[in-house]
């Protein structure tokens, strides 16, 4: 169990574990096709980060369980098509503005900034001309995730 998760409902424990996943689908496939590139910049993420001794280090070592069967099981648990898998995504993402109030200050912040961090380099991963990584227009939209608020703001 993640201390910082102690206030929260199982519920709202399982959409923070799930909020980076979703913010790799989110970003990856906003050009329609989430290619092997994106999943394997995600799971390198992951892979670091829980080495890290950070704020976060113990959200990762919680989320890096079997983090690539997480991500396949999550991105087929969506409808394939970009217009109806996107939406319900960003809904749920919204979902984390409720939760800031109910976790640690300084842990929401730096949980928010690592989201962020994520979309870039999930964005930055794939695509580009001769796959020199760049950002697509479509990712751009989300790259810095408008439907989270910033928690350092409130």
């Amino acid at each position: 169990m993640i201390p910082e998760f102690q206030t929260l409902t199982d519920s709202e424990t399982e959409l923070m574990l799930k909020a980076p996943i979703l913010v790799c689908i989110l970003i990856a496939g906003a050009d329609g096709d989430i290619d092997r590139k994106e999943i394997k910049e995600a799971i390198a993420i992951v892979r670091k980060e829980k080495k890290n001794h950070t704020l976060l280090s113990g959200f990762f070592r919680e989320m890096a369980q079997d983090f690539e069967d997480k991500i396949k099981i999550l991105i087929q648990s969506y409808p394939f098509e970009l217009s109806k898998r996107t939406p319900l995504i960003i809904e749920e993402l919204k979902s984390l503005n409720l939760l800031w109030k109910k976790i640690d200050p300084e842990f929401s912040i730096a949980y928010y900034e690592m989201l962020k961090s994520i979309s870039e380099r999930i964005a930055s991963s794939s695509g580009g001309l001769w796959g020199i990584k760049t950002v697509g227009s479509e990712e751009a939209q989300y790259l810095h995730l408008p439907m989270i608020t910033d928690p350092a703001k409130k």
